[in-house]
């Protein structure tokens, strides 16, 4: 057997031994040394195998300790209730003028965006390019003028699966449909759910992008507030519920944009109960919950049991947002879903999705998120002692668990839309706060990323801004330093205190405002 199917061969082997439970759950394999020395073959070769396992699910790699048998097993599948949803009404666009601004200077995912031009790709990306490439040059005949199914190539569709029967999630590729994004997901689940003038529930502080969906589909936004600790406040969420028949409702609970919050376990059962009590759906944007610096947590979905949760997810954030390949599972909705797709984009991209699904099989996906998480974890660690370096005082930030951002406050009088402007004119690109909220609430807040380190340039770039800041502010430069365990301190405050200084009124409060057009 030639060494291109060595790595098969052993994979085989292994998965029988795992079968026949030879090694019991969180036990660890023997190490790739003991391997290549037992079945005669090259590190790499081993190292293939043991990355598919990986993938598959049966294995998993821990830091400089090896492979171990996973403890957890794939969910159970069992059908779920199905029933008739309303069909979509069309909608008009209207987009922003500022987020149209800020989306052609690169969605302000970075300071300084143009240096992201000079910087050389992650080896896990080039091995994703070389994967897609491979698979353009295998392509035969006349395949190349010939339409993919509408649901998307089923290998993927198939890895995806896996992955989220490995998190505890009851779907089969059956019930995905591939999209060119999150933010299309995001479009066919309100547009197969939801009909004009209905009611939907939004975090506030929020994705921006949602916003601009509800504004094109001629939906009424209700923004509940968010902790930048623990997500959506469930509490105004069920006073809302109680006064406004609200249709659906659009959540991040892992690492949510901008604040990077992380939703408990136990208030994302609270929310399915309020859900099904109230009777309205559940729309999962799952785009950062593989980017978590200690651990993936499990999706909402996993915890639905009456399909109330239609999931939406994307490769844009772990891999890269050229690819324009995402995800959605509609439930009850996805004859609805892939009947919309059909309209908006008629089929996804045969050769990304082939490329995609080898690269998955492969197992360099959980390499590169490994290496991914780290990266940013340090990335956030740099961003946030520079903040309290810079602003000792006066600034209150999150401290998320994972994800790209964090979310900044400043308690000095601050016009973060007038900052932006005076920002470009010194070649710096933010985020102001005014664009996570319908209502235009949180003008003296930036959301600020962590995709790159913050060193060099990066650095010199926040120290222009806080000069800016301060002039626009009126605060001198100088003579309002306190120490750094005073600034933690009260971020500390900040981040356990937000939810019951909103929930009471206090500075900066977003209760729910009435149903907005």
């Amino acid at each position: 057997m030639s060494t291109d199917h060595a790595y098969q061969r052993l994979q085989y082997l292994l998965l029988q031994e795992l079968d026949q439970q030879r090694w019991k759950p969180g036990q660890r394999l023997p190490s790739i040394r003991q391997l290549c020395q037992q079945h005669g073959l090259s590190k790499a070769t081993v190292l293939h195998a043991l990355q598919r396992l990986e993938a598959s699910g049966r294995i998993e790699a821990r830091s400089r300790s090896g492979y171990f048998v996973r403890q957890n097993t794939p969910a159970e599948l069992t059908p779920l209730p199905l029933r008739q949803a309303q069909p979509p009404t069309p909608a008009p666009v209207n987009v922003s003028e500022l987020l149209a601004d800020i989306m052609q200077r690169g969605a302000a995912f970075d300071l300084l965006p143009r240096e992201l031009q000079q910087q050389q790709s992650i080896p896990g990306i080039q091995i994703l390019n070389r994967s897609i490439g491979r698979a353009l040059r295998q392509q035969q005949g006349v395949t190349h003028l010939h339409y993919d199914e509408p649901a998307g190539y089923w290998p993927l569709r198939q890895q995806l699966a896996l992955r989220y029967q490995n998190d505890g999630c009851a779907l089969t590729a059956e019930d995905l449909c591939i999209t060119s994004g999150c933010q299309h997901a995001l479009f066919l689940a309100l547009k197969a759910c939801c009909n004009k003038g209905d009611l939907v529930a939004v975090e506030s502080p929020g994705f921006y992008g949602v916003l601009q969906l509800l504004e094109q589909l001629e939906l009424r936004v209700l923004e509940i507030p968010a902790s930048p600790v623990t997500g959506m406040d469930l509490e105004w969420l069920e006073k809302a519920a109680r006064q406004w028949p609200i249709r659906a409702c659009v959540v991040t609970p892992a690492f949510a944009t901008p604040t990077g919050s992380l939703m408990p376990v136990e208030q994302q059962k609270k929310l399915l109960q309020l859900a099904e009590q109230m009777d309205f759906t559940l729309i999962e944007d799952d785009i950062y919950r593989e980017l978590g610096f200690y651990s993936r947590p499990s999706p909402l979905k996993a915890l639905d049991q009456q399909g109330r949760v239609i999931l939406c997810g994307s490769f844009s954030k772990t891999l890269s947002r050229d690819l324009r390949l995402g995800w959605i599972h509609a439930g009850r909705w996805q004859s609805q879903v892939v009947r919309l797709k059909l309209v908006t984009q008629l089929a996804s991209s045969r050769f990304v999705q082939q490329g995609l699904a080898a690269y998955l099989e492969d197992g360099h996906y959980d390499r590169h998120l490994r290496q991914r998480c780290i990266t940013l974890q340090q990335q956030s660690e740099q961003l946030m002692q520079e903040l309290e370096t810079l602003w000792p005082q006066g600034l209150h930030f999150s401290r998320p668990q994972g994800g790209l951002c964090l979310w900044a406050e400043w308690q000095q009088p601050l016009d973060s839309l007038q900052l932006y402007h005076q920002a470009l004119q010194a070649s710096l690109v933010i985020t102001p706060g005014p664009l996570f909220s319908a209502s235009g609430q949180f003008g003296q807040a930036l959301r600020l990323s962590f995709t790159q380190p913050c060193t060099g340039k990066r650095y010199q770039a926040l120290q222009d801004l806080r000069k800016l800041i301060n002039e626009l502010s009126g605060t001198p430069a100088s003579g309002r330093f306190a120490s750094t365990t005073t600034a933690r301190q009260s971020v500390r405050g900040f981040c356990e205190g937000s939810a019951e200084r909103r929930l009471s009124g206090g500075a900066g409060s977003s209760h729910p405002t009435a149903p907005q057009d």
